[in-house]
């Protein structure tokens, strides 16, 4: 069986910074740290300002984000940001 992969996408009003494959990603959520692994169950939450980590098979990409919501579906991770920027 082959590893599953996750797509992400950081979007914000300057707009779309990244999008690419990960295979997990940390996302600041009002309530503390969100982490997303394929196979995740859907969820829609609400940003903090913060640091969203991306781990990559070329590495991880980090981007600084100030609130916004971050959308999981079927292995779609969005990431929606008020104001982004990578880091």
């Amino acid at each position: 069986m082959a590893d599953r992969v996750l797509q992400v996408e950081v979007v914000s009003h300057e707009g779309r910074l990244w999008h690419g494959a990960g295979s997990s990603v940390q996302v600041p959520v009002v309530d503390g740290q969100l982490g997303v692994l394929p196979g995740r169950q859907p969820l829609l939450a609400m940003l903090k300002a913060g640091t969203v980590t991306v781990q990559t098979s070329q590495g991880v990409k980090t981007f600084e984000v100030e609130g916004g919501f971050a959308s999981v579906d079927s292995d779609f991770v969005t990431v929606v940001a008020d104001h982004a920027t990578v880091s």
